[in-house]
């Protein structure tokens, strides 16, 4: 498994500046310099530096488009808690984050779960889904399955700073 570099957080002081634009981005990754510009009252120029300065510095990883999944019909939205042997946990970890159903999968800090949302058309395909990834496999020792009743709030393209 791929692992992320050390958190450079620290090292990253954010000005106000930056903590606005940043959130005008994460609500729309599409605006435009001149838009951004606007808003924050600086330039154009000032703007376009800022945000390659952000991309430079890693604090934007990526632009990317948020999908609706209930548009593409997967309305049946499952979140997993799955406790594994600690020695397959990456293992285990990297075979789930392969699959087309897994849309956020995140190892957890007792080292041995797995905390996994699925997206699937039915309650049908998710229970595919599980009897190909899931069931009988003896590195996974529990599993806690809930599906989602109602979104009440969601992050839509990243975090509000």
């Amino acid at each position: 498994m791929t692992q992320n570099p050390p958190s450079q957080a620290a090292d990253i002081a954010l000005s106000k500046l930056d903590t606005a634009l940043l959130n005008i981005l994460v609500k729309d990754g599409r605006a435009s310099f001149a838009d951004i510009a606007r808003q924050l009252g600086i330039s154009r120029a000032h703007a376009r530096a800022k945000v390659q300065g952000l991309q430079a510095s890693g604090v934007i990883e990526l632009f990317a488009a948020v999908i609706n999944p209930e548009k593409l019909g997967q309305v049946n939205s499952t979140f997993l808690d799955i406790v594994v042997a600690p020695a397959a946990i990456e293992r285990i970890a990297q075979e789930l984050a392969d699959c087309a159903e897994v849309v956020s999968l995140y190892i957890m800090s007792d080292l041995k779960s797995l905390h996994v949302h699925a997206l699937t058309q039915s309650p049908e395909s998710f229970e595919a889904f599980v009897h190909r990834h899931i069931f009988n496999r003896p590195e996974i020792l529990s599993v806690d399955c809930k599906t989602l009743l109602t979104r009440v709030k969601n992050r839509r393209g990243g975090a509000r700073l």
